[in-house]
């Protein structure tokens, strides 16, 4: 894990991969809880049945959202702010699905810091999150998040 402290602390890290999540799998009842959630029902989906018939492998897929909502707790675990009165996601820049991910796939995040600066007196921290799906040659996603992180003041 790697401990910030400070913008120049975070400069520091630009350029830098800083983690590898482990392995989680995505079984049909999560997709099926997402599905319930946002209520996106597409057949692709939910509908292992049809699935078996009509997709490439047989098998339902992830949605693209659930995907990306996965990223704080894939990527969690990465960087440490200290001194820290919140944190807010800022939202992303670019995202990417390069490929599905079926149902029973094992997925991880990778993360590089692309940039750190200071804005409206907070850390902005911009990262690469790349989602890999074990034995696939592309990534399911890369995704450009945003978070900004507040520092305590001595005020």
């Amino acid at each position: 894990m790697r401990i910030i402290k400070s913008i120049e602390d975070a400069k520091a890290l630009i350029g830098e991969e800083v983690g590898l999540s482990d392995w989680i799998v995505i079984d049909q009842h999560r997709i099926d809880q997402f599905a319930e959630a946002t209520t996106d029902h597409q057949w692709i989906h939910v509908d292992t049945e049809r699935a078996a018939k009509e997709m490439p492998e047989g098998k339902t897929i992830a949605h693209g959202y659930l995907t990306l909502a996965l990223i704080p707790a894939l990527t969690g675990t990465f960087v440490k702010v200290e001194n820290l009165t919140r944190a807010v996601n800022f939202g992303l820049n670019k995202v990417r699905f390069y490929a599905p991910i079926p149902v029973g796939s094992r997925l991880r995040g990778r993360a590089t810091v692309l940039q750190a600066r200071q804005r409206a007196g907070a850390l902005l921290l911009t990262s690469q999150v790349r989602i890999e799906v074990e034995g696939q040659r592309k990534p399911a996603c890369i995704a450009e998040t945003l978070g900004m992180y507040f520092f305590e003041t001595d005020d």
